[in-house]
């Protein structure tokens, strides 16, 4: 397989470097790196960057890596979404709960009909929730962390008790997607 191939170019194109690295030049004249490989019997193109932001080398050693998991059989579009999809799920895992409480709230308060509803949610979570796990990653609650708020107040308020208890679990559900 050829490789090396490339020189300047301008006008709008694919131009091919060898080992399916393409320079993709618009009609635009922005300049981008393309990975084109066959995976199950169809042709597929994988974006790698702006020209402006790796360098040739940096592609050939993207392209290289991508042709190994092509020879594994393994598509590099979807392997990369999924370390996508991963890294994205341990941010969402490092989010508060308060923080996950507070983005629940405001994607879910403009559905809630009852301005005193909406008040109450916000309300018996910092008073409640807040002070025994607020400050907790998501992931890092459990049923312990939950029965710690909910203990105190079940005996002399079970309404609030269960409504409470209904807001974190619907927040955690939430937060996880």
């Amino acid at each position: 397989m050829k490789s090396n191939q490339l020189t300047a170019r301008k006008k709008p194109g694919y131009y091919g470097d060898g080992g399916g690295l393409y320079l993709q030049v618009s009609k635009y004249g922005t300049k981008s790196w393309v990975f084109r490989f066959m995976m199950n019997r169809r042709n597929r193109d994988m974006g790698l960057g702006s020209l402006d932001t790796f360098s040739l080398k940096e592609a050939r050693e993207r392209a290289r890596e991508y042709r190994k998991l092509v020879a594994d059989g393994i598509d590099p579009i979807k392997a990369r979404q999924a370390k996508r999809d991963e890294a994205a799920a341990k941010e969402a895992a490092r989010v508060t709960f308060e923080e996950a409480a507070g983005r629940y709230i405001s994607a879910h308060s403009s559905s809630w009909k009852n301005e005193k509803h909406r008040a109450q949610w916000a309300s018996t979570l910092e008073t409640y929730a807040y002070p025994v796990m607020g400050k907790l990653p998501v992931d890092a609650i459990d049923l312990p962390h939950v029965l710690k708020v909910l203990e105190p107040i079940w005996i002399e308020k079970p309404e609030t008790a269960s409504r409470v208890r209904g807001r974190i679990e619907r927040v955690l559900a939430w937060n996880q997607g």
